[in-house]
This record gives C-alpha cells, sequence and structure tokens, in this order.
C-alpha cells in the first residue's frame, strides 16, 4: 500500500466513505393504557431530498467522537440538549446516499420529555409523528427507523428499561400500555403482569380513574435497566 506522509497526517491512496450519525428519539404520549410512540423527524433544507422529513443526523466532524456528533446533530436540527442516546449499529450500503458512499451510525433513544423543539442548522423545522403513521422519508431512514424499533423490542424484554419514562408511581394497566406502544402490538393482561411481578412492588396507594374501581399503585423494585 502506497502513502504520503506529512509533519501533521498520513494519507492513503484508496477511497474512504465519508461517515455520517443518525438520531432515531422515541417518546410516549402522555401516561396511560393507550399510550402511542412518537419519532422526531426533521425537514431538509439542503439537497438531496430537499423538504422531506428525515431523521436528525449529519456528517461527523474530524476529530469528533460518534456519540458527540449525534448529540451534536440533535441539538442544532431540533435544539434538545442532553438526551440519552445509544449506540445501535451502523449501515454502509452503497447507494443510500446520493452524495457518495457514506456510512451511518445509528443513534436510538426513548425519553418521556425531551424538551420543547426548535429548529435549526440543516432544518426547517422539527416534529414529532406517530410510528405507524411517518410521512415519505429521504434517504435509507425507514430502514433505520425499522432498526431502532427492533432495538427498542429487544430492550424492554427488561421492563426496567421503561421506568425513567412513568412517575414514580404508576398503575399496572399504565406501565402495559406504554409497553404495547414501545413493541407495537397489545399483550395479555394475565401474562404480562405474571412476566413483570418481580420488577414492581405494591406502594398501598390507589388511583380512581373515572368511574372505575380504584387502581392499585407500584413502583420499580431495586435494579437498573441495561439501557
Amino acid at each position: 500500500m502506497k502513502s504520503s506522509r506529512s509533519a501533521t497526517a498520513r494519507t492513503y491512496d484508496f477511497p474512504r466513505p465519508a461517515v455520517t450519525v443518525d438520531v432515531a428519539l422515541f417518546r410516549p404520549t402522555a401516561p396511560g393504557t393507550h399510550v402511542r410512540l412518537e419519532l422526531l423527524l426533521i425537514r431538509r433544507d439542503l439537497p438531496p431530498f430537499r423538504g422531506d422529513w428525515a431523521l436528525p443526523g449529519g456528517f461527523v466532524r474530524e476529530n469528533e467522537d460518534l456519540p458527540e456528533a449525534a448529540g451534536r446533530e440533535l441539538e442544532e436540527e431540533a435544539g434538545l440538549k442532553q438526551v440519552v442516546l445509544y449506540q445501535v449499529g451502523a449501515v454502509g450500503t452503497p447507494g443510500r446516499d446520493p452524495r457518495g458512499h457514506t456510512v451511518t451510525v445509528l443513534f436510538v433513544g426513548l425519553s418521556r420529555n425531551p424538551g420543547v423543539l426548535s429548529a435549526g442548522g440543516d432544518a426547517t423545522s422539527a416534529d414529532w409523528f406517530v410510528v405507524d403513521e411517518l410521512p415519505k422519508l429521504a434517504f435509507d431512514h425507514a430502514v433505520l427507523v425499522t432498526a431502532a424499533r427492533a432495538s427498542l423490542r429487544e430492550r424492554v424484554e427488561d421492563i426496567r428499561f421503561l421506568q425513567d419514562l412513568l412517575p414514580a408511581e404508576f398503575t399496572l394497566a399504565e406501565l402495559q400500555g406504554l409497553t404495547e406502544a414501545v413493541l407495537g402490538t397489545e399483550l395479555d393482561v394475565r401474562n404480562f403482569r405474571r412476566k413483570v411481578r418481580e420488577a414492581v412492588v405494591a406502594t398501598g396507594g390507589v388511583r380512581r380513574e373515572g368511574a372505575h374501581r380504584p387502581a392499585q399503585l407500584f413502583r420499580f423494585a431495586r435494579g437498573k435497566s441495561r439501557r
């Protein structure tokens, strides 16, 4: 392999793909038995796909770490700061970006109250969309969203993954509603309660909702999820 050396850098004679980060940030609607999951999207202000909706993201800067890049893009394009994100994986399918061979690293977050949206940078607007009612997305972001949702489903196998998305005390119906929103499917009540009984503790309190009988309140038992 040939190379040329300078005092500050070494350059190799082979193609180097660009690197981007994309962020799939989800939030649940208000706690209850009919929770829906929403995804943050931004409307692009630059070609390609100008005017289309996309995940927040962009190119990684030189000497910038990947988590830093994801946080920076989320703040620049949506005005959100200090959101907890985790890295899911990388996608580098040739042709996924018409500007050239680009590898993107996908980050995912699930936050109860991420903050007030404020579009900027390469975005003209930012908004939340119900995950089952998304508009057409730029690039291969529909594929990235599918991967992000699969990651959430895997993590919610540890029910404590949801503990930061609920009030300190909650009903089992609220916990089940949130779980169903993340999984995208309805769950059998008896099986669900059997599965989570070791992860929650009754507080002794109750909550009355409408004409229904008071519902028992619970909190999560000690222990932290692998989030």
